[in-house]
């Protein structure tokens, strides 16, 4: 009689645990199906599984940005993104030449249009071959071989990095390419060493130079990718080229030119580009009444005394103003200060946030950064069409 019971309960469990594992895979499968449907209606390609195979592309809040390529649930990166001719270091250079080009691009290929690629086309190795000194070792270097002189009668290194921009339509799916942008960033000075470990000495390229230099380097940049397998003839190549600023400077560079390949390896004419960054309070050098941001550093300047008068222990407070011709672009303010208690960041933040709209401009976006020895603090940004500030404190728990 026992042991009828004992099987009988065996039989009871084995029962169970099927209809758990039937049910489990029904509403496993059925639940998986319906995420995958409403994704489907609201982004045409999440980027949620790693597991997807082939090319997706990301959703996007709004037209301001664009959707970006995805690769077997990866982001795909840049092929050459950070090789340089020479050690980058003022890192304010990268940061306003990346910013730039991609603004520049929002010129010419709209974001609700187009997808944004990483550059695919040029690799890492040819970037290193193409920024070195041209060489019996290295036929394909575009800038000036060595010629052995350490003074102004040196060839200097003119081309200090290329950024490629990809950007493709979708056709079912898959993508195709409609256009490249080509960022060339230009040395203004050059930093070199006589010996090996030895001190760096500067040299000063002219700007007639920069740009011819740089004119001739973009025709062969251009004839050079018409060459590479992907690329049709008829592919718009857009180039737009940067003048960094020195390492000293406490601002990244400018682009000042652009020319566009529409078809074959030929480059139209060029057209300026007007912007130019400002460092924040200006030199009395350069700060007078004439100059197109003289009026926003006195307001600068009035702002800075402000918060070092409610807060006196402050170490700097800089800023970087962005101009398009005469036109106020935008504005970055850093305050570096001691603080190091909570309580003091955050009633910091929130003064400059109500004391800001009084002294900076509106219309424009400014982000204004809080920092002090151990990092970031808090940060504050305003968009253009406002002048209230959202502020954000960094803390830990």
């Amino acid at each position: 009689m026992r042991a009828v019971k004992w099987i009988s309960s065996v039989v009871a469990v084995i029962v169970l645990i099927s209809a758990l594992v039937f049910f489990g895979n029904f509403f496993s499968k059925n639940s998986s199906s319906v995420s995958n449907t409403h994704n489907n209606k609201t982004a045409p390609a999440t980027t949620k599984s790693n597991s997807k195979k082939g090319i997706q592309v990301t959703s996007k809040n709004d037209n301001s940005s664009y959707q970006t390529v995805i690769k077997n649930g990866r982001y795909l990166t840049s092929k050459a993104r950070g090789v340089t001719a020479s050690q980058e270091s003022n890192t304010f250079n990268q940061v306003s030449f990346e910013n730039g080009l991609l603004n520049f691009s929002k010129e010419h290929f709209s974001t609700s249009k187009y997808i944004f690629q990483e550059g695919q086309f040029l690799t890492a190795n040819q970037a290193n071959e193409w920024l070195g000194r041209q060489s019996d070792d290295n036929k394909d270097g575009l800038n000036p071989r060595d010629n052995g002189k350490f003074n102004n009668e040196r060839n200097p290194i003119y081309l200090q990095t290329i950024e490629e921009q990809d950007f493709m339509t979708k056709e079912g799916n898959n993508l195709k390419l409609h256009g490249i942008v080509l960022g060339l960033a230009m040395n203004t000075q050059d930093t070199y060493q006589k010996e090996q470990y030895g001190a760096n000495f500067t040299q000063d390229i002219s700007k007639d130079d920069r740009i011819k230099q740089g004119q001739n380097m973009a025709n062969e940049i251009v004839k050079r990718y018409r060459n590479i397998n992907g690329i049709s003839n008829d592919t718009p190549i857009y180039v737009a080229m940067y003048a960094q600023a020195k390492d000293d400077s406490l601002a990244g560079g400018n682009f000042y030119s652009w020319n566009v390949s529409k078809s074959g390896d030929s480059l139209s004419n060029w057209t300026n580009i007007d912007n130019q960054t400002v460092v924040l309070p200006m030199q009395e050098s350069t700060a007078d009444d004439k100059s197109v941001s003289a009026k926003l550093n006195s307001s600068f300047v009035n702002f800075s005394n402000n918060i070092e008068g409610f807060f006196p222990n402050l170490s700097s407070v800089t800023g970087q103003a962005s101009y398009d011709g005469n036109n106020l672009e935008g504005l970055i303010v850093s305050i570096s200060t001691q603080f190091y208690s909570a309580t003091e960041i955050e009633s910091f933040a929130n003064y400059i946030a109500q004391s800001a709209p009084n002294y900076l401009p509106s219309g424009v976006p400014i982000k204004i950064k809080i920092e002090a020895s151990t990092g970031m603090q808090a940060y504050l940004t305003k968009s253009a069409d406002s002048d209230k500030y959202k502020v954000t404190i960094l803390g830990s728990y």
